[in-house]
């Protein structure tokens, strides 16, 4: 089987300024995901898509590649992730190179493991699914959700779920954001795709200090460190 690994990093981050480079408890926060990428021995290539030029290095100092700029296009606010697999994809069939699995890993996800990778590509090769990707479960039954107007008053979106027991509710997830891994034919444009479950001590969506913050902490907790 060959691999690549695609991590996409663009410049442009603003709700925390310069995010994929940001320094994480040591070293900047896009290192954990080459790393991880380059120490699971899954790819022939670990590569980073990126419109920046510092990014550009950082990532070379870390042992990722760079073969080639990320386009205007697909560097902007509503570029997707699958516009972005779709554009490595092309530059590489430019260059005579095709793989037969795509594994796309955020730059902010300092808390994967090689494990859940190795996992998680096996049991995509076994189902010969389009597609996996890691999935935490709801803490909360989400069946109770409540809605607040701009009185703060509440009431449940569903109602007849009020007298509901919490182990009669079908349980519920949501995707990690961590990494997508693919078949090379599909990309992310697959139809059946399947979940890894993680726990939620392994996932922290980054969006803001407070993220960041938990995220520091969680790391540590899943390394001892606390």
């Amino acid at each position: 089987m060959s691999n690549l690994c695609i991590i996409p990093a663009r410049g442009g981050s603003k709700r925390i300024p310069r995010k994929n480079i940001k320094d994480f408890l040591g070293k900047p926060i896009i290192a954990y995901s080459i790393e991880t990428a380059l120490q699971s021995g899954l790819f022939d290539e670990v590569m980073v898509s990126t419109d920046d030029e510092e990014i550009a290095e950082v990532a070379k100092d870390f042992g990722a590649k760079v073969p080639f700029n990320r386009s205007k296009k697909n560097s902007d606010d509503f570029a997707t992730l699958s516009d972005v697999v779709e554009e490595v994809k092309a530059e590489y069939e430019e260059r005579k190179i095709n793989f037969e699995y795509i594994c796309l890993i955020l730059p902010t996800a300092p808390l994967i493991e090689q494990n859940t990778l190795k996992e998680a590509y096996k049991l995509l090769k076994e189902t010969a699914k389009d597609s996996i990707r890691p999935i935490v479960a709801f803490s909360y039954p989400i069946q109770r959700a409540l809605r607040m107007n701009e009185n703060h008053d509440i009431e449940m979106i569903n109602p007849e779920n009020r007298r509901k027991r919490s182990q009669d509710f079908e349980k519920a997830y949501y995707d990690a954001g961590q990494f997508y891994f693919m078949k090379y034919s599909t990309g992310l444009e697959g139809v059946h795709n399947i979940g890894y479950e993680i726990k939620e001590s392994q996932s922290q969506d980054i969006d803001t200090l407070e993220d960041w913050h938990m995220a520091e902490l969680k790391y540590k907790f899943n390394h001892g460190l606390l």
